[in-house]
């Protein structure tokens, strides 16, 4: 099979199997009472999505990781980006459980969740430099290229910890989040062929795939949230991409809406314990513009568009 009919098959397999895992595990879920709960102190709107299935992450993982290992072409670069998607969503896993089934609201606690990323990023740094990753960092739109030395495998660590918690920001509406990550998966499918990484073509392609098919059931209304167990684990997935194709800093342009939810939380929080004063309505980015009038519906198409737009731009910067 040439690169495209494995990419392609990766995706149809992947899209299928998470569409066939969902009238099983929706129902599991309700039944196991694995319900999402709703902050008090978000949009009014959101309340009627309290007990709506949650941890569908489990979902994407299987899908992604059953095309990836059928159609790899390097099982190697397979596993480290499988392993490093299955460990931020073990971890998601466990955030969740101690939220929707243990009822604890605060989850993870931040330090302990901190230390399971950065056990993630050093295991990604290690993988890479067992493939001969190298520690050059590619600069986007000039054709140049840095090497870090060792300073390349901090970099990673951030890398993985700034993409993981900054999909899991996102992740506030049905649908925004596995949409943007179907446009992302598709984006880095074509900077991996670009870059001659074949596995992580089929990679892409298959995560691609799997979030169009929970985008089904995560459509609004959602019948099923990916949780935490998703949102970390398509970060990480991003991060782990991003770093063996060597296009960290293009990750950071193509994942730009990503970045923008992420800054909105950070400038939220510095504004308002400096001044008392908040600069959106409310963080992350995508409630200010709910609190502003906009239907969900009219602010996750709105934010597709963006993440098609700046996946254009993480294209062009490779």
């Amino acid at each position: 099979m040439t690169l495209l009919q494995r990419a392609l098959a990766a995706a149809a397999v992947s899209l299928i199997a998470v569409l066939a895992l969902g009238p099983v595990f929706i129902p599991l879920l309700h039944r196991l009472k694995f319900g999402q709960e709703v902050r008090d102190d978000g949009p009014r709107t959101h309340l009627k999505k309290r007990g709506t299935a949650t941890m569908g992450g489990v979902m994407i993982i299987l899908g992604t990781g059953i095309s990836a290992f059928i159609f790899t072409a390097d099982f190697y670069e397979t596993l480290l980006l499988f392993a490093v998607m299955l460990g931020c969503g073990l971890l998601g896993l466990w955030d969740d459980f101690l939220k929707v089934v243990l009822r604890r609201p605060l989850g993870l606690r931040a330090r302990a969740k901190v230390l399971g990323q950065l056990l993630i990023g050093a295991s990604l740094a290690w993988g890479v430099s067992l493939l001969g990753r190298g520690t050059v960092v590619a600069v986007p739109f000039s054709g140049l290229s840095i090497d870090a030395g060792f300073f390349y495998y901090i970099f990673v660590v951030v890398v993985l910890i700034s993409a993981a918690n900054a999909v899991n920001l996102t992740d506030g509406l049905d649908g925004l989040a596995s949409g943007l990550m179907a446009i992302a998966g598709a984006a880095y499918a074509v900077i991996s062929w670009m870059t001659g990484h074949q596995a992580a073509a089929v990679f892409a392609a298959g995560l691609s795939g799997a979030c169009l098919g929970f985008l089904r059931y995560n459509y609004n209304p959602a019948k099923i949230f990916m949780g935490d167990t998703g949102s970390l684990a398509l970060g990480g997935a991003l991060a782990a991409l991003g770093v063996l194709t060597g296009t960290e800093l293009a990750l950071f342009l193509l994942g730009g809406v990503f970045v923008l939810e992420a800054l909105s939380v950070i400038i939220q929080v510095i504004s308002f314990q400096s001044t008392g004063k908040r600069v959106f309505k409310m963080s992350p980015l995508h409630h200010h513009f709910e609190l502003s009038g906009w239907p969900e519906v009219r602010v996750v198409h709105f934010f597709w568009l963006m993440g098609f737009c700046f996946a254009v731009i993480g294209l062009l910067a490779v």
